[in-house]
C-alpha cells in the first residue's frame, strides 16, 4: 500500500537518512556555507538565499535537513547589509553553483551534477532566487519562501520562467504589504504552486532569536520550520530526483498536513482545504 501524503509528510519533516557535512564557501572565494550529504557523485544542488539583515546561521537545520535527503545546499552569506542588492545576491547564487559544480566537495567523494540545480529562498532571498533562475538558469526548480518584495521585481522574472515553482507563504500574512506570494505565483509562466502554512509567518522560518524580533517582524516558529521543510523537501525530491512517491508535493491542488493549498486564476484566487 503506497504511503499517504500525511506520512510522507511526517517522514519529511524529520532528518532524512544521510550523514551531513557542512563547508566553508569562502575557501573557494565566496562567503557562505555549504551542507551536503557525506558522500555521493552528481548529487543535485540547491542554491539558497537568506532574508533580509538574516544570516544564513539562521538556517541552519533547515539547509542541514535538505543535505540529510541527498542535496547538496550552498548558501551565500551576502548582501548583508540594510540596503542589500537583490541583483547581487542573484548573481551570489549562481555563483554558489559554480563552485560546487566545479569541485569536488568535502572529502573527494561529492559531486554536484549541474544539470539537476534548484533555486530557493526566504524573504527578500526568494525573490533572488526567482530572479537567479531567470536570470543565470537553468533551474530544474524553484522555491520562494515566504517572498518580500525586490528591485527588480521577482513578478518580472518569474513570467519568464517555463519551469516550475513553489511558492510558500504564512496564512498570517499572505495578504499584507510585505509578501508579494500571490503576484509571484499568478506570474509564473511555467506551473507555479501556491500553499499556506498553517498558523505561519515570514518570520517564523529563521531559527533561534531574531535581532529583528525586537522590530515586531516576529520569532522563530517551529511548527512553520516543521511544515515548511516537508514541503520543500517533497517538492525538491521529486523535481531534482525523480522520486516519485513524492508526486503530491508536486501538484498544485494537492491535499498536504499543516498547509492549504491556493488556487491560482486570472481573476480570482480561492483557497483549497488542505
Amino acid at each position: 500500500m503506497a504511503p499517504t501524503p500525511k506520512t510522507l509528510a511526517s517522514q519529511l519533516s524529520k532528518r532524512g537518512p544521510h550523514k551531513v557535512l557542512r563547508g566553508d564557501l569562502s575557501l573557494a572565494g565566496q562567503p557562505g556555507v555549504v551542507y551536503t550529504p557525506a558522500e555521493g557523485f552528481s548529487l543535485p544542488a540547491v542554491a539558497f538565499a537568506h532574508g533580509w539583515m538574516t544570516g544564513v546561521d539562521r538556517y541552519a537545520q533547515t539547509l542541514t535537513h535538505l543535505a540529510s535527503w541527498g542535496l547538496v545546499v550552498a548558501a551565500p552569506a551576502t548582501q548583508r547589509t540594510p540596503v542589500p542588492s537583490h541583483l547581487g545576491l542573484a548573481a551570489d547564487l549562481r555563483t554558489a553553483v559554480d563552485i560546487c559544480a566545479g569541485v569536488r566537495l568535502g572529502p573527494g567523494k561529492i559531486s554536484v551534477d549541474p544539470t539537476r540545480v534548484a533555486y530557493a529562498g526566504h524573504g527578500m532571498g526568494a525573490g533572488a532566487a526567482v530572479i537567479a533562475a531567470a536570470q543565470h538558469g537553468p533551474a530544474a526548480a524553484v522555491a520562494a519562501l515566504f517572498p518580500a518584495p525586490t528591485s527588480p521585481s521577482a513578478e518580472k522574472s518569474a513570467a519568464a520562467l517555463a519551469g516550475p515553482g513553489l511558492i510558500i507563504a504564512g496564512d498570517e500574512d499572505i495578504d499584507s504589504l510585505n509578501c508579494n506570494a500571490r503576484s509571484i505565483a499568478e506570474a509564473w509562466g511555467g506551473q507555479a504552486i501556491l500553499r499556506t502554512v498553517d498558523g505561519g509567518s515570514a518570520g517564523g522560518l529563521p531559527e533561534g532569536r531574531r535581532m529583528l524580533g525586537a522590530l515586531g517582524l516576529g520569532g522563530s516558529e517551529r511548527r512553520t520550520q516543521k511544515t515548511t521543510r516537508a514541503l520543500l523537501t517533497g517538492y525538491l525530491l521529486y523535481h531534482l530526483l525523480g522520486e516519485t512517491r513524492y508526486e503530491q508535493f508536486a501538484l498544485p491542488g494537492a491535499h498536504l498536513p499543516g498547509s492549504l493549498a491556493v488556487e491560482l486564476a486570472a481573476d480570482q484566487t480561492s483557497q483549497l482545504t488542505g
